[in-house]
């Protein structure tokens, strides 16, 4: 067995891999080995490390230095003055790491300072492709732990005492829907991990399973002991394949120690798992869908009740939860149920992991304790607005969720706080918006995904989201009146009353907190016929300020509708029957003479 001196651990996550990691991998082989270094420095690949706008990202320990936005033409650097002469190479780490000739942690950076990590405590840390990285990390002491010291009910009381709440979006307490299924009757039960992810913008399960599928495969053996299944089913998108390849891999080595299979730890206890692969349909992130797919079948919702936990997979009771919720149940396990309650707010205990996109500074993946504000994430944690600009909004819970103003960035971030406000945690997709977005296109924009991922199943959602989509297309067109407006509203009620499942019910709440926050701006669309964005194209007027134009008929030339007339030396002017609202001519013009309305 070899006793490294150094390891450099390369993120194999998606966002890094489509940077080139992979490349950088295999350059870093050839380089150690141009060295004489393959024996003494350890290639370590892991998951994301959570600066994805950072990636491709490389750490070097023991030292800790973490590179960032690494090429491939950097490793014969990195190699031969770091790991052979003991030089950090100073110019590409990551600039939050230097104070002055030292080097900081990167827990003592802003992005990662007042994050808590628990559900990704392994991510960028260990190779998600080995079994023994994850055992030498207290990986499966939790299962050894409720196969050979618990009862089922007292793993079932844990997880009630540890206020963990379902991860996935509801926010239904998990140790309430275990002793649900366990006390449910049938000769056969089922444990399910919906990895479906459909969100725009969430990535969390993804990289959860990409860095520690371990967590997730021994928590449902936890659980198929604690309700009493000896079969479980992890239903992944296949347009996920990273997390698929390495959750194959991480089954057959369990598979392989006994951890998996027959006689678990010699207790008679049997489960096993296999992967089901999703076709990429929102609607089967609604868990009676989701097994419905598994099932073979066209992924429909079913009307509930019966719930899961009583009449699931094949009839039998089940017990599904997301993959987020499954990787804080070892830790629990391990630390108490106290530990964790210990953790985030009265009833929202534990962290919640988010992926932090649109404009902000620092996009990727955190985790945070429940109660930390909106501003903390903003600011401290994602960098603030870049370019100047002022933060507008936030959206979060994806189709399902709604946005937050400006004027409540104070509020905390839990279960209660966001519904109360109209909005929802969601599975932990959370999207930054600055002044130049427009909130009426953004509630367009999620209904439309609604409109094209409806199951189709029941009228409110299938024809409802139609027509409300039809209306704000109508509004944001320019051909609005304000009767739409009210028209609008009470159809959103009508379809959160009547539609069949969840994904239905909350299909309006994008259109509601944006009609709710963000009133004013609906008006000026439909009375003033402008964007105050300046997004909507149909709105938007291109005009020629003849004070700047030099009349050098440069736009004139580029426009290709032919709606731009001048004179040479003369200033130009812009048929607006014509415009066909491209901006190419606004992008032409050399002396900010286009202003855009």
């Amino acid at each position: 067995m070899n006793i490294y001196r150094a390891h450099v651990l390369i993120c194999g996550g998606t966002g890094c891999t489509s940077s080139g990691s992979v490349v950088l991998q295999e350059e870093f082989k050839n380089q150690l080995k141009a060295n004489n270094l393959e024996n003494e420095i350890k290639i370590v690949q892991t998951g994301c490390f959570g600066l994805c706008a950072l990636g491709p990202v490389v750490v070097v320990y023991p030292e800790g230095a973490f590179y960032s936005r690494v090429k491939v033409e950097d490793v014969k650097e990195i190699v031969e003055e770091h790991l052979l002469k003991g030089r950090i190479v100073k110019r590409l780490l990551y600039s939050e790491t230097v104070e002055e000739d030292n080097i900081k942690s990167l827990n003592e950076t802003a992005f990662y300072a007042k994050q808590h990590r628990v559900a990704l405590r392994n991510c960028g840390v260990i190779n998600p492709e080995n079994i023994d990285e994850y055992i030498a990390v207290d990986g499966y002491q939790a299962l050894a732990k409720v196969l050979t010291e618990m009862t089922r009910e007292e793993v079932i009381q844990t997880i009630k005492d540890s206020g963990l709440r379902g991860r996935g979006g509801g926010g239904f307490p998990t140790g309430l829907k275990w002793d649900f299924t366990y006390k449910a009757q049938g000769d056969q039960k089922y444990v399910c991990c919906n990895a479906d992810e459909g969100d725009p913008g969430a990535f969390m399960d993804r990289s959860v399973l990409e860095g520690d599928p371990h967590a997730v495969i021994e928590a449902m053996a936890i659980a198929g002991y604690a309700v009493g299944a000896d079969q479980g089913y992890i239903y992944i998108r296949a347009e996920y394949p990273i997390a698929v390849e390495r959750l194959k891999i991480a089954i057959k080595q369990a598979r392989e120690y006994g951890l998996l299979g027959k006689d678990i730890f010699g207790t008679g206890f049997n489960f096993d798992l296999d992967l089901r692969l999703g076709a990429g349909a929102f609607v089967c992130g609604e868990e009676t869908a989701l097994l419905t797919s598994i099932e073979g079948k066209r992924g429909e919702p079913r009307p509930r009740p019966p719930f899961p936990a009583v009449k699931g997979l094949w009839g039998k009771p089940t017990l599904l939860n997301n993959v987020e919720t499954y990787a804080n149940i070892a830790q629990i396990i391990l630390k108490g149920a106290d530990w964790f309650a210990s953790m985030g707010t009265e009833k929202s205990k534990g962290t919640k992991v988010f992926a932090l996109g649109g404009k902000i500074h620092n996009t990727g993946l955190v985790e945070i304790p429940m109660g930390t504000t909106l501003r903390e994430i903003v600011e401290d944690i994602g960098g603030g607005v870049p370019n100047g600009k002022k933060f507008k909004a936030a959206q979060t819970g994806g189709p399902s969720g709604g946005c937050i103003p400006a004027s409540l960035i104070d509020t905390p971030i839990d279960y209660d706080s966001l519904i109360a406000i109209g909005s929802m945690m969601g599975s932990g997709g959370l999207i930054v918006m600055d002044e130049d977005n427009c909130m009426v296109d953004i509630a367009k924009f999620f209904l439309e995904f609604t409109v094209d991922e409806s199951c189709g199943k029941c009228a409110p959602c299938r024809i409802g989201t139609k027509r409300l989509l039809e209306i704000l297309t109508k509004i944001t067109n320019g051909k609005g009146t304000m009767e739409d407006i009210d028209k609008m509203e009470e159809l959103c009620y009508a379809i959160k009353s009547s539609a069949l499942c969840g994904l239905g019910q909350t299909a309006p709440n994008p259109v509601l907190s944006t009609l709710h926050y963000f009133r004013d701006e609906y008006i000026a669309h439909v009375k003033d016929k402008k964007c105050p964005a300046h997004v909507c194209k149909a709105l938007a007027q291109y005009k020629i300020n003849p004070d700047k134009c030099k009349g050098c008929s440069l736009c004139s030339r580029q426009c290709p509708a032919g709606a731009i007339s001048g004179q040479i030396k003369s200033p130009f002017v812009i048929d607006q029957e014509k415009c066909i609202k491209c901006g190419a001519c606004q992008a032409a013009c050399k002396f900010g003479a286009i202003d855009k309305d």
